[in-house]
């Protein structure tokens, strides 16, 4: 078993997620199995109950687990199973260790960060690295920078760790190497200085990958090479792409980082096979047509809010060779339907809360009378109720969670959340099955009688309404079998008005765009041709 850790230095928000799954790519092109685990230095148990403009989107994975958004990035690159315990934060390592104190596991000694905590984060990096099917190499990001408080406990651990393991780690550090332009010059001190950082707590990279706006003569990767005691051919550019994330492993294999990580590693691999990536680049690069569509919601000005939402959009417009311009639109903005732009649909992902529902609601209204394609996310599903309800039954209705007291409760909480009142853990998460009506829409896109889709949500639709909404334009052709709940609603008589109560953007992939959003894009297309 080999393990890889990757640090940051110098500045957050440097790519850590892309380059792990990069360079987990890059591996399995060698024919490697390989795992990904996240190390999260924050404090909460899970990133669930965080708001979304501090820390971007909440991965879910199939067994219900809300997780970093970098696990998307995990399953977008590669074929890494992802569960629980590919996400772990100091919450639930102090949760862990607290609760083994109080039930006296510890004997009576001192409960410290050395050993204790350090000795939990290494038996969850065990744990990940024994799953079944059992991986070859198993990627450990540490999130973060270094230099960070909380980030300590989790260097030690990696520090210990390779000291246990030394034939069977290594340590890549991802850095920033800024461009001054008014002075026309490279720095190579911020990653001189973070690097003395990590070796100072005896962490010494084997790599070092170099984050940059501009190319990197040779001299600049010599001096960092000197002054950091890394080996000038460990020394990677990783200079900001230029048409799509997914060009960053073919950059990289173009320097031979997974032919070099693997020498190091004493891994004697297959011939490296990308022809799936080139292909998928071919068709970034050669875009035949442009297509609008709208993106409303409450946090579009971060992308890293709805960062499922855009990749999956970008997927089936790649797979069309479509250059997709994705128009934000704040929703708490939108006072009438002269705020909307005539485009070529619309999509309302999830969220939680008042702010912005009425304008989500006007979108909504918007496409169905115009019958421009719509895409209703979760929230998105219920707005579209919401707005079938008020506008075409004559309903004052409502959520529950807008209204507790709603006449008409189209979306209410489910009956085990009544009495609820801890936020986090509490939803329906994780992957349920649907059984899908072969007469209707949804059933063209999957080609399928049944789907298996990723959950994240509290309220739903309110079937004692179902009648109602069918006698008057509206069908559910998906339901959950063992709850007989609507997962899926669509508008009769309309090109395109699908919303569905799970979030299909969580299991696309650049190679195998989600049916749903190809469907979607498709219809935009049509309904391009006939604005």
């Amino acid at each position: 078993m080999k393990y890889i850790f990757i640090t940051g230095g110098v500045v957050s928000s440097l790519g850590k997620g892309i380059t792990a799954a990069s360079i987990a790519k890059l591996l399995e092109s060698h024919g490697i199995k390989v795992s990904l685990l996240k190390l999260d230095p924050y404090l909460n148990v899970d990133p669930g109950t965080m708001n979304p403009f501090q820390h971007g989107e909440v991965y879910v994975t199939d067994d219900g687990a809300e997780t970093d958004l970098d696990l998307g990035h995990y399953h977008r690159f590669t074929n890494s199973p992802l569960s629980k315990i590919s996400n772990v934060t100091t919450g639930q390592v102090y949760e862990t260790i607290i609760r083994r104190e109080r039930n006296g596991e510890y004997g009576g000694t001192d409960v410290q960060v050395i050993p204790h905590v350090t000795n939990e984060i290494k038996s969850r990096i065990d744990l990940c690295a024994n799953t079944t099917p059992k991986p070859e190499v198993l990627i450990v990001e540490i999130g973060g920078t270094v230099g960070d408080i909380e980030s300590l406990p989790f260097l030690e651990a990696i520090r210990q760790f390779r000291n246990e393991k030394p034939d069977s780690c290594i340590n890549i550090h991802l850095t920033y190497v800024p461009y001054l332009k008014a002075a026309g010059e490279i720095k190579t001190k911020p990653t001189q200085h973070s690097v003395q950082q990590l070796r100072s707590i005896g962490i010494f990279p084997d790599f070092i990958l170099c984050r940059s706006e501009v190319e990197m003569p040779d001299e600049i990767k010599a001096k960092i090479s000197l002054f950091c005691n890394v080996d000038k051919d460990c020394v990677i550019e990783e200079q900001d792409v230029e048409h799509s994330i997914y060009e960053v492993p073919i950059e990289l294999a173009e320097q031979n980082l997974d032919l070099k990580i693997l020498q190091k590693l004493n891994i004697y691999p297959q011939k490296r096979d990308l022809k799936d990536w080139e292909n998928l680049l071919h068709k970034v690069k050669n875009r035949k047509e442009t297509l609008s569509i709208g993106l409303v919601g409450k946090y579009v000005n971060h992308k890293d809010a709805y960062k499922s939402v855009f990749e999956a959009l970008q997927h089936a417009a790649i797979e069309k060779q479509i250059d997709l311009e994705i128009v934000n639109i704040e929703s708490d903005k939108i006072e009438s339907e002269e705020d909307l732009p005539k485009l070529s649909g619309y999509l309302i992902p999830g969220g939680f809360g008042k702010r912005g529902l009425e304008g989500k609601l006007l979108a909504a209204k918007f496409c169905r009378e115009n019958n421009i394609p719509y895409f209703g996310i979760c929230l998105g599903m219920q707005v579209m109720i919401i707005e079938f309800a008020r506008n075409v039954l004559g309903l004052d209705a409502n959520s529950t969670e807008i209204n507790p007291t709603t006449p008409y409760p189209v979306i209410s909480l489910l009956e085990e959340q009544q009495d609820v009142k801890m936020l986090g853990g509490t939803m329906r998460l994780g992957a349920y099955p649907c059984k899908i009506d072969p007469k209707s829409n949804v059933y063209k896109a999957y080609q399928l009688e049944e789907i298996l889709e990723r959950h994240r949500h509290r309220y739903e639709f309110n079937s004692k309404f179902k009648k109602q909404f069918e006698e008057n334009g509206m069908r559910f052709p998906g339901v959950y079998k063992d709850g007989n709940l609507c997962e899926i609603s669509e508008v009769k008589n309309h090109p395109w008005m699908i919303g569905v109560q799970f979030h299909p953007e969580f299991i696309s992939k650049p190679t195998t765009p989600h049916p749903l959003f190809s469907s979607f894009i498709e219809a935009c297309l049509n309904s391009k041709s006939l604005v």
